[in-house]
Formats: structure tokens, C-alpha cells, sequence
């Protein structure tokens, strides 16, 4: 067929592979989930729940592309990082969006009651997603500190507006109220009115979730064999620390 008189069409198609030699990061973001998750009545500022659920899709896609080095996840998004030398699908952007994109989606679905059994999904989840090339590791940290820094900041300004509006004020006279606000007023807030220590949050919610594999420890030659664990985490990966821990993620 491919040689037939209509194979000609093939020439319409763009060579949309992305730049050698840099990390690829496609992230995920939902489409709409503010009314999604009103529509099924998620506790709010954060659902332990849903985010576990997040973060048992992105174990399904890691699992499935395993040059998928690390990835992170906060609210209805997702980042993953695959290795700067990949060449999974001849490293078309249109290939790593489409499989991610809809093997994270049919995750999401297929974990639904096993995270949240107490709830049926009433609409169908739906995510865009897009592909971004960084040209280094320093620019791939401080693309992922990014989005760590960006999950601090909805959490504290959410965990305020919730807690203003449960007290009694409107949606727009709490949208006001913190406008043009600093992290320590914030902080300050959530202490002296709601006695909420915001440092005490679970470190889900303040850090996002950290996804990455884990290579055996042990020094033992027979090792090789072990295979790596996939890890969960909750930690800083702003500061030097997890990367000096684990620096087969960047090598």
C-alpha cells in the first residue's frame, strides 16, 4: 500500500521531532478540573485522594516509557522528564504527547474507584498536554524548582481563600482580602485566625510529588539483577540535597 498511487499523501506529514541532545519534559495539565472537581465534590484546598490518584497514573506511564528519568506532579498536573538522549519515537513531539497524554488519562479512569471507591466519576477527565525542550541540566532544575515553588504558592494562597471563605466571607471578599499579600502574612493568617500551622500541611500538598526511579542499593554484584523501585516522594527538589542523593536521575 505504501507504494501505491496514494502514498503520496505521506509527504504532508511535518517532521515535528524535537532538538537532540536536550530533556524533554511533556507536562500534562487538566482540562476544566476546577468544575471537575466541584462536580464531585473534592474537599478543598487539596484532596489527599485525587492527588494519589495522580500520582498512581504517572506510575502507570513510567512504567510503560522508561526513559522517563524522573517526573512531578501537583494538583491536576503532570511533568515528565524524559532522558536527553531518548530516541523513543524517533523523538516526535506528536508520538511522546499522544501515548502520554492518553495512557495517563486511561490510568486516571481505571484508578478512579480505587482511590476514590466512595465516589463515581461522573464526567469524563480530559488533559492537555505539551512538549518543552531544556538544553541542560541546570535549565531542567530550575524548570522543576519552578513548578515545586508554583505548588507552594497555590497551596498557601488556596489554604487561605478556603479557610476565609468556610469562615463566612464570600468568594470575591476573600479573593480581596488576600490580594497583593506576602508568604509570611499568609502565614500569619492562617496561624492567628484558623490555627493552622502551614509548615504542619501534609508535604503532598506544600511539595507536589516527586516520581523517579530508584536503583537497588545494595553493593553486592549479583545486584544487577535487582531491579529499580519506583518512588514516591515529598521532598524538596529546589536545593542540592535530592539530587546529590540520587545523581543517576541526571546522569
Amino acid at each position: 500500500m505504501a507504494n501505491s498511487k496514494y502514498g503520496y499523501v505521506k509527504r504532508f506529514e511535518a517532521d515535528d521531532a524535537v532538538l537532540p541532545e536536550c530533556w524533554i519534559v511533556v507536562r500534562l495539565d487538566g482540562k476544566g478540573f476546577t468544575k471537575f472537581t466541584a462536580a464531585h465534590g473534592l474537599a478543598k484546598p487539596s484532596d489527599e485522594r485525587a492527588l494519589s490518584l495522580m500520582d498512581r497514573a504517572a506510575q502507570e506511564v513510567m512504567h510503560e516509557f522508561r526513559d522517563i528519568r524522573i517526573a512531578f506532579g501537583e494538583s491536576d498536573e503532570y511533568s515528565f522528564v524524559f532522558h536527553k538522549h531518548t530516541a523513543l519515537y524517533g523523538r516526535r513531539a506528536s508520538k511522546l504527547l499522544s501515548l502520554v497524554v492518553s495512557l495517563f488519562t486511561a490510568a486516571y479512569v481505571r484508578f478512579w474507584p480505587h482511590c476514590l471507591p466512595d465516589t463515581e466519576l461522573q464526567q469524563t477527565p480530559c488533559f492537555d498536554a505539551r512538549a518543552v525542550c531544556y538544553p541542560n541540566n541546570k535549565t531542567l532544575r530550575d524548570y522543576l524548582a519552578w513548578r515545586q515553588a508554583d505548588t507552594h504558592i497555590n497551596t498557601q494562597y488556596n489554604t487561605c481563600y478556603w479557610a476565609l471563605v468556610n469562615s463566612g466571607k464570600s468568594g470575591k471578599e476573600a479573593q480581596e482580602y488576600l490580594k497583593g499579600t506576602q508568604t509570611a502574612f499568609k502565614n500569619e493568617l492562617l496561624y492567628r485566625e484558623f490555627k493552622i500551622n502551614y509548615n504542619e500541611l501534609p508535604a503532598r500538598f506544600r511539595k507536589g510529588s516527586v516520581v523517579f526511579w530508584k536503583p537497588p542499593t545494595s553493593l553486592d554484584p549479583s545486584s544487577r539483577s535487582q531491579k529499580h523501585a519506583l518512588m514516591v516522594q515529598h521532598e524538596d527538589i529546589i536545593k542540592d540535597a535530592f539530587w546529590e542523593q540520587y545523581p543517576h536521575i541526571l546522569s
